[in-house]
């Protein structure tokens, strides 16, 4: 249950007044601001730029995907797509191929390791990118993200 933002008292989600202050309230629940206000002061460069945000990049990507203010918007959209894509390279490096070569003898390179290092590389290669506003499509993950932005039309 919300409350007031001024006197602190329970209000509804309906609310558009408090009952006991008389203060005007703020839809939603999110300290205050609805979903669509949160987004509003997002710049598309800042949207994109936190889809490749080591690891934990993959929730700003499904974050700037549902959000209204970006469905138009193809280059947000791709940055989205290619953020996600390679955090599911890097979940297959690390579920399937790490784990994989950890049989092998201590003498061999880590190649789990090293790929890893890798996906963290490219994930700091693209946020320079981005910051410096240029398109850059990564091999194969780049060429995904363009199917999956022109399928979304």
């Amino acid at each position: 249950m919300p409350f007031c933002t001024q006197c602190g008292n329970a209000v509804r989600d309906t609310d558009i007044y408090c009952g006991a202050c008389g203060t005007r309230q703020s839809a939603g629940v999110f300290g205050g601001q609805s979903g669509s206000q949160i987004m509003s002061g997002l710049s598309p460069r800042t949207a994109a730029l936190l889809c490749y945000v080591p690891i934990v990049g993959w929730i700003a990507s499904i974050v700037v995907l549902a959000a209204a203010k970006f469905r138009t918007d193809r280059d947000v959209r791709f940055h989205a797509f290619q953020g996600l894509y390679l955090f599911v390279a890097w979940l297959i490096v690390d579920w399937v191929v790490a784990p994989f070569f950890s049989f092998v003898p201590r003498h061999m390179l880590p190649v789990g390791f090293i790929l890893k290092l890798a996906i963290i590389g490219t994930w700091i290669f693209m946020l320079v990118k981005t910051a410096q506003e240029q398109m850059f499509r990564l091999p194969i993950i780049g060429e995904l993200a363009d199917r999956s932005v022109a399928e979304q039309k």
